[in-house]
């Protein structure tokens, strides 16, 4: 059972925290809740590290489903991190904006899709590519 009392903030706390309850939901098979709050969750402070060099951006597009990046998903985006192979990164292509996994392979970095019908992009001299920034977390509507 949640808790039926109305939700306060903590004296000094962001407007923008919220309640997080104490115990974890059972995706499985329905499990008592424990009844109180374990304590105020900012999301600023729990998504955006480097807030100075973070920025939102909506996924557009299917080409990172199998990474659990779908048409319309928010993503945050630390510029600030280091990208480095096995990310998802936000990357300008030829002037454009993409999103995709920055990859080592035999021939040097890519960035390739989440999506078999897309071909990886060779990071090389004869694409200007550069990396925009670093894909932190992906805030999805189920």
């Amino acid at each position: 059972m949640l808790p039926s009392t109305p939700y306060a903030p903590a004296p000094g706390a962001s407007p923008l925290s919220r309640p997080l309850l104490a115990g974890t939901v059972q995706a499985g098979f329905p499990s008592p809740a424990d009844d109180y709050m374990e304590r105020s969750l900012d999301l600023n402070e729990e998504l955006i590290h480097r807030p100075h060099a973070t920025f939102f951006l909506r996924a557009a597009g299917h080409s990172m489903v199998g990474a659990g990046i779908h048409d319309g998903d928010l993503l945050i985006v630390d510029r600030a991190a280091t990208p480095q192979p096995g990310l998802v990164v936000v990357a300008i292509v030829d002037g454009d904006f993409t999103l995709k996994r920055l990859s080592q392979t035999n021939d040097g970095l890519a960035l390739e899709a989440e999506h078999p019908n897309y071909r990886p992009i060779a990071v090389g001299e004869a694409t200007d590519v550069r990396i925009w920034g670093v894909v932190t977390f992906v805030v999805h509507r189920p």
